[in-house]
C-alpha cells in the first residue's frame, strides 16, 4: 500500500478544505461547500463539489473499471479491506471528531459508529474470499444424463450509491464495503450536510492498489446526482434516505435498486416484559434519544401493557427529564443539535399539533436553534404525524394497550415496517411477533434500535427494498452464473 504524507490540521482536526475522489484521485477545482459544525453553526471546513460534467466522468470511469474489478483477486480485494480497518483504526479518534462536528454526534455515539465502520469492513474482508457458488446435479432423466452444472456469482458491474447525513461513516461503510469485496466499482455520493467521513473513507481507499476508476466519492448536488440515478451504464442503485427513494426506483430504468427508506419504529412491552423495567427504560432511552432520535429505527411508539403501564410512564419520564443537552465534544452530552434549523422546526411543529390534539407532553421543552430537547408524550391522536410519520427526532410517544394481538396490530397499523422490539417473557408472544409483525426485522427482549452489521437489515412497506448487512449486499451485488458441461458419450 502507498503512504500518504501529512498534512496539517486545525484545532478541530479537520482540514481546511477537502477534495472529492474522481476515478482514485483526489480533484479539488473549487471549495464551494461549506460544512457546518452543527452545534456552533460555523463553517467546519470546506469541500470541493463535483459538477455535472465530473459526475459523468465518475460514471465512465467506473463503466470501463468493470472488467479490472471483476478480475481484481478476491485476496487482493481482503488486502484492501484489511488496510482500510487498520487505518480507520489510527485515524479512529480524527473519524470520531468528524462525525462530532459535521452530524452534531454526541462524541460517545461518534466513537460507537468509529467502531461500527471498522466492524462493517473487517466482516467485508472475511466475506471478500466466501463469494462460493454450486454445483447443480443436472443428471434428472435419461436425456440430461452426462451433463453437469455449477453457478458462481459474479460482480453485478458498476453501483451508485446515494447515502443520507445521519450515519455518515457506517451508511456508507454498509455499501462501500461490499462493493469492495463483490469487485464491484462504485460512484458515491454522500450527503451535501455531512461529506467529511465519506471523504476521508475516500482519501484510505486512495492509498490502495485498487484499478484505476475503482471508485468516486463525489459531494454534488441533487440535479447533478440525477445521473447517478438515470445513467444505463450503471447497473445497481442503493439509496438510503427519504421517501424520495421510490421515486428514483421509478427513474432508474432497468437497474437492480435496493432501498432503505426509514421508519416508525414502534416497541412493546408485555405485561411480563422478561427483564427489570428499569433495565427496560434504560434500553428505551438509548432507542429513543440516542444520537437525537435521527436514526430510522429510533423508538418513536412505546405500547405497554396496561398492568404495567403507569409504572413504565412514570419512570420513562423521570428518565427523559435528566438527560443532558449541549455541545456534543461533551462527554456527559446525550441530546446533541439536530442536522440543521428547518428539522427542529419540523418536529416542534408536529409535537405543537399534537398537543393541539389532545396530546399531553410529560418531558420537553422548548427548541433553542436546532436543539430539540428530548421529549416525551401520551394521548397523542392517531392521525396525527407525530403518530404516522417518521419524526427522526428525539422524541416518543406512550400508550397503553390490553392485549397482545391489539399490541400487534397498532405497530403494524403504520406505512412503515422497518424493525420493532418486544420486551416480552412469554415464549408463544415472543414468536406471534415475530409471525405477524409486519416489519424487516422483530428484535426480542430489546428496542428496535439494535443492529449489528453483519445481520440482514432492511424493511418492508415504505420502509423500503432488500437488505443490508454485509453478505446480504453482497448478494445483492452479484449475480449468478451458469455453466453447463456436457461429457461426450463413451
Amino acid at each position: 500500500m502507498a503512504k500518504k504524507k501529512r498534512e496539517s490540521r486545525g484545532r478541530s482536526g479537520l482540514k481546511s478544505s477537502y477534495p472529492y475522489y474522481l476515478a482514485n484521485r483526489p480533484v479539488a477545482p473549487n471549495t464551494d461547500l461549506e460544512v457546518l459544525d452543527k452545534y456552533s453553526g460555523q463553517r467546519a471546513t470546506r469541500v470541493a463539489m463535483a459538477d455535472a460534467a465530473a459526475v459523468r466522468k465518475a460514471i465512465v470511469a467506473g463503466y470501463q473499471a468493470r472488467e479490472a474489478m471483476a478480475a481484481f483477486p478476491p485476496d487482493a480485494r481482503r488486502d484492501v479491506l484489511e488496510h482500510c480497518v487498520k487505518r480507520f483504526t489510527e485515524r479512529f479518534d480524527e473519524l470520531a471528531m468528524a462525525l462530532c462536528i459535521e452530524a452534531g454526534k454526541p462524541i460517545r455515539d461518534a466513537r460507537g459508529e468509529v467502531t461500527r465502520l471498522i466492524d462493517s469492513f473487517r466482516i467485508a474482508a472475511g466475506e471478500a474470499t466466501r463469494i462460493d457458488g454450486d454445483v447443480i446435479e443436472l443428471q434428472i432423466s435419461p436425456r440430461t444424463r452426462g451433463y453437469r452444472g455449477m453457478v458462481k456469482r459474479v460482480p453485478v458491474g458498476l453501483c451508485s450509491f446515494i447515502t443520507p447525513f445521519n450515519f455518515p461513516l457506517n451508511l456508507v461503510a454498509h455499501k462501500v464495503a461490499p462493493a469492495i469485496a463483490a469487485g464491484c466499482p462504485f460512484v458515491l455520493k454522500p450527503s451535501e450536510k455531512t461529506p467529511i467521513g465519506a471523504l476521508i473513507i475516500g482519501e484510505i481507499l486512495a492509498e490502495t492498489d485498487l484499478p484505476k476508476g475503482a471508485f468516486s466519492v463525489l459531494a454534488c448536488s441533487t440535479a447533478d446526482a440525477a445521473q447517478l440515478v438515470e445513467d444505463e451504464r450503471i447497473a445497481l442503485l442503493s439509496f438510503t434516505g427519504g421517501l424520495v427513494g421510490w421515486d428514483l426506483k421509478a427513474r432508474a430504468g432497468r437497474k437492480k435498486v435496493t432501498l432503505e427508506l426509514g421508519g416508525n419504529a414502534a416497541c412493546i412491552v408485555d405485561a411480563d416484559p422478561g427483564a427489570p423495567l428499569d433495565e427496560v427504560v434504560e434500553r428505551m432511552i438509548f432507542g429513543a434519544y440516542y444520537q437525537s432520535g435521527q436514526s430510522c429505527i429510533s423508538v418513536q411508539r412505546i405500547y405497554a401493557h396496561a398492568d404495567i403501564h403507569d409504572k413504565l410512564r412514570r419512570k420513562l419520564k423521570a428518565a427523559v427529564s435528566k438527560l443532558r443537552m449541549g455541545d456534543p465534544r461533551d462527554e456527559h452530552t446525550f441530546i446533541g443539535p439536530m442536522i440543521d434549523e428547518a428539522a427542529a422546526k419540523r418536529v416542534e411543529a408536529w409535537i405543537r399539533a399534537a398537543r393541539k390534539g389532545g396530546a399531553k407532553q410529560l418531558a420537553g421543552g422548548e427548541r433553542t436553534g436546532n436543539m430539540v430537547p428530548a421529549t416525551l408524550l401520551e394521548n397523542v391522536p392517531h392521525d396525527s404525524d407525530l403518530y404516522c410519520k417518521e419524526a427522526f427526532a428525539p422524541v416518543a410517544l406512550i400508550e397503553p394497550f390490553d392485549d397482545f394481538d391489539q399490541a400487534i396490530d397498532r405497530v403494524n397499523d403504520s406505512d412503515f415496517g422497518l424493525q420493532a422490539g418486544v420486551f416480552t417473557g412469554r415464549l408463544e408472544h415472543a414468536m406471534r411477533a415475530w409471525d405477524r409483525l409486519e416489519v424487516g426485522g422483530v428484535i426480542v427482549g430489546d428496542v428496535p434500535s439494535f443492529r449489528v452489521d453483519n445481520m440482514p437489515y432492511g424493511g418492508v412497506k415504505h420502509s423500503g427494498l432488500g437488505r443490508e448487512g454485509i453478505r446480504y449486499a453482497i448478494e445483492d451485488m452479484t449475480e449468478q452464473r451458469l455453466l453447463v458441461i456436457r461429457d461426450r458419450p463413451r
